[in-house]
């Protein structure tokens, strides 16, 4: 046998592990480094996922402000005798049917033929100067396009539900002032206005601020529109 240093450390090298081998059998301190970070990292991930996720209190909101398919049941019986029509015009308008119900309710509670003491028509109550020459301000898509086209403005510019309503009562540039130099009209009217609509939104059954409404003198109106629609 060759005894040759050479020949021995030959042989040696012969019955240990290749390289690669020892590498599979032991992994060196940067791959268990590397394999722990990625741990890390995924389980980070998933905890950022698990923060971003609605939380039922959420779900529940964003379902109760998802766009109805018919108005409320708060509203009163006059209102819903125009639920078709209401539907219809939220379609044409790009409006909620709630919000243009809660603006009826208040404004003639369906009353058609409604006039105020300012001169203002209609369904919406809408201001003469609105319509064109030889339009009828009572008839009821007439009044719906000048009423609810500037509704449609009001909310756009104000950008939420409750400077729409006090842009269509007081007029979007006046709207656009502090709360306490609206007229006190339309501040009762965003009182009555905001809160119905918020019920109805909200898919309540019944509104108190909407039987506060009717109490303080919406009832006669509502009787008007009663008897308009049952031919008495």
């Amino acid at each position: 046998m060759d005894s040759s240093p050479n020949s021995l450390n030959t042989q040696a090298a012969s019955t240990r592990p290749s390289g690669g081998l020892r590498r599979f059998l032991l992994p060196p301190l940067s791959v268990i480094l590397v394999s722990i970070l990625m741990a890390l990292l995924l389980s980070q991930i998933q905890v950022d996922l698990a923060s971003t996720a609605p939380l039922p209190t959420e779900r529940a909101l964003s379902k109760a402000l998802a766009p109805e398919r018919g108005i409320s049941d708060i509203f009163t019986p006059e209102i819903k005798f125009w639920e078709e029509d209401i539907l219809r015009w939220s379609e044409e308008y790009q409006l909620d049917p709630n919000l243009i119900a809660t603006v009826m309710q208040i404004e003639s509670c369906g009353y058609s033929k409604a006039v105020s003491s300012a001169g203002a028509k209609g369904l919406f109550q809408v201001m003469p100067d609105h319509f064109k020459k030889k339009e009828d301000p009572y008839q009821p898509d007439t009044n719906a396009h000048r009423g609810l086209s500037y509704l449609r403005k009001s909310l756009e510019t104000g950008g939420n539900p409750r400077l729409a309503l006090a842009g269509y009562n007081a007029g979007i540039t006046r709207a656009k002032s502090p709360e306490d130099l609206w007229p006190k009209e339309t501040q009762r009217y965003v009182y009555w206005g905001l809160q119905i609509y918020r019920d109805a939104r909200f898919g309540k059954n019944h509104s108190a601020r909407l039987d506060d409404w009717l109490s303080r003198g919406g009832a006669s109106l509502c009787r008007k529109a009663w008897n308009e629609q049952n031919n008495e």
